[in-house]
């Protein structure tokens, strides 16, 4: 018998274990039940913007109408001009009770412009708990509520919500964000059964203001490309406890053309390989389709190990996308999720080429440890 297909057949069963495991995960997250909120802690929600991107308006109305006693706004943009402005000024004005504020921040001095706006915010932030939220989310008026309440525990120092994609009309964002939900959330909460939540994902963060300062703020963040991973490293490594939020935000991913999305899913691997190395290397066990696919290839007269795997994959598919995220996308798209796996594969083989990233329209070089800089 050949090496290669042996080979191949041994990360297969890896990659078996691993669905198995993620439905394990999945019921585990789901076990842990919210708090009820005994008393409301006045909560600043810090808002970076950068233009007036689809569904902008919807997305912030989601944190105008937020069902919660406490609690402020704050909007950045770089520059007076930006196409966001009137979008906040419109929802000010239409919301009145609200408390919002927009911040004018300049040319952002840190290579990652987003944590320089969220650093001009954190400074006119009145409240200690925080809540960093991306232009792209929308949320339901009890967002606010959950999360604080999660923080009542005083261990507490960062919580980082888990998100169910939702894409614009375009092929590729389909099938980005049927990836999103049914494998990349599936990594996180193996993660946080194999080795604890010690890093932050994703659009949507809670962090205390104490627990932010306790390793230096964002000032220690500015040079970060994946900065919401290393937030959550460097809370956990200050003894501060970090976890997956029970409330589940909706990211607005867009439309993308298949050029955008491709540089996308690229910066996106490059960044993680860097960032989380072993985690990236055990990103081999994810995509069990392909390597089925592979093996049978090798090996025709082993086809049933094809109908298994497919198998296992919906069930990791379903533990994720149907009962953690309760995601309709993918259940009328469930066809999607093969294609997508092999998509997704290849740019995990990608990732591990190249050190330079394209990000609105620069070019940058990354180093190894994550950090980046403008190149050129």
């Amino acid at each position: 018998m050949a090496l290669i297909p042996v080979l191949l057949l041994a990360i297969l069963a890896g990659s078996l274990a691993y669905c198995a495991l993620t439905v394990f995960a999945a019921h585990h997250y789901l076990s842990v039940r919210s708090p009820e909120l005994r008393a409301a802690a006045p909560v600043s929600v810090l808002k970076p913007l950068a233009g007036a991107e689809e569904d902008l308006e919807q997305n912030l109305r989601s944190f105008f109408e937020q069902d919660y006693p406490d609690y402020e706004l704050l909007f950045a943009v770089r520059g007076p001009d930006d196409p966001a402005i009137p979008v906040v000024e419109r929802l000010r004005g239409e919301y009145t009770p609200v408390a919002a504020r927009l911040i004018v921040t300049g040319e952002p001095p840190y290579p990652n412009a987003k944590v320089y706006s969220l650093d001009r915010m954190l400074a006119e932030a009145r409240n200690e708990l925080l809540v960093m939220s991306d232009s792209d989310v929308r949320v339901k008026p009890d967002m606010l509520r959950t999360v604080a309440a999660e923080f009542q525990d005083q261990r507490l120092g960062l919580a980082t919500c888990p998100y169910r994609a939702a894409p614009g009309r375009g092929f590729w964002s389909v099938l980005e964000a049927i990836g999103m939900n049914t494998e990349f959330l599936g990594g996180v909460l193996v993660a946080r059964i194999v080795e604890g939540m010690k890093f932050a994902v994703g659009p949507t963060i809670a962090v205390r203001r104490a627990a932010l300062l306790s390793f230096g703020g964002f000032d220690r963040l500015k040079d970060y490309l994946a900065e919401d991973f290393v937030m959550g490293k460097l809370a956990s490594e200050r003894g501060w406890r970090v976890s997956l939020s029970s409330y589940v935000i909706e990211h607005r991913i867009g439309s993308q053309g298949f050029r955008e999305n491709m540089r996308h899913r690229l910066r996106w691997a490059r960044s993680t390989r860097r960032s989380r190395p072993s985690g990236y290397m055990g990103q081999l066990f994810t995509n069990p389709l392909p390597l089925a696919l592979l093996l049978i290839a090798l090996r025709p007269d082993w086809w049933p190990l094809l109908v298994l795997t497919a198998l296992f994959r919906a069930l990791a598919a379903w533990a994720v996308a149907g009962w953690v995220l309760h995601d309709p996308l993918t259940g009328r798209r469930w066809w999607l999720v093969p294609i997508q796996d092999v998509v997704s594969f290849v740019f995990w083989v990608a990732g591990f080429f190249g050190n330079t990233i394209e990000w609105r329209g620069r070019t940058y070089y990354l180093r190894a440890d994550g950090r980046f800089e403008p190149r050129g």
